[in-house]
């Protein structure tokens, strides 16, 4: 990797030039690792190995730079910096793919009924049961959507009432098919994937 940059003086690769492109390789590792065990998490397996095998060649490369020059102490801030900005950027693509089914729960003990045309209309899985509370009876609505649909349920229910408790929880597996948009953003990233 030398050669590549011969033309600089070796101040300028040694604080400036191979500093960043450690952290950028780094950054680069960090966020397919952290999209590859979250991917896990949610139960897509088949893509994690493909994920995993560029994670490591990624890594082995800036490792042996590092090993190369153990004198150079800017290389070890280089390394580190990497991985944070790596785990953030790895985190927020994970979010963007919104991949996988969340439940979002919806207590209330007030009239459900125009909530559940609502969410007829928004073709949305949904259950609704008779409970109790401490302060009386209540409904609960179990809501089964696709992740990448979250923000319009959630729309859904703040515009049926502001008065609602709602939670969201992620769903790690649903047998069976949802009926609504496929993630398209899953399907072509696994070609793997069960075409349902």
């Amino acid at each position: 990797m030398e050669e590549l940059f011969s033309q600089f003086p070796l101040w300028v690769k040694s604080w400036i030039i191979f500093p960043l492109l450690i952290i950028l390789a780094r950054m680069c590792d960090v966020s397919l690792g952290t999209v590859r065990i979250i991917l896990i998490a949610k139960g897509y397996k088949n893509i994690a190995p493909v994920i995993g095998f560029v994670e490591v060649l990624i890594w082995l490369v800036v490792v042996s730079q590092i090993m190369q020059n153990l004198d150079k102490v800017q290389y070890y801030f280089a390394f580190a910096l990497g991985f944070a900005l790596g785990t953030f950027i790895g985190i927020k693509i994970e979010n963007r793919l919104s991949l996988g089914q969340v439940m979002v729960q919806v207590i209330t003990n007030h009239d459900v009924t125009e909530f559940v045309n609502n969410l007829k209309q928004f073709n949305s899985n949904f259950t609704v049961i008779d409970a109790a509370g401490k302060f009386g009876p209540v409904k609960i609505i179990l809501i089964i959507a696709q992740r990448h649909l979250l923000r319009e349920t959630i729309k859904v229910i703040e515009t049926s009432n502001r008065n609602f408790f709602y939670f969201i929880q992620d769903i790690r597996q649903v047998i069976g098919t949802l009926p609504g948009r496929k993630n398209p953003i899953l399907y072509s990233l696994n070609p793997f994937q069960k075409k349902i």
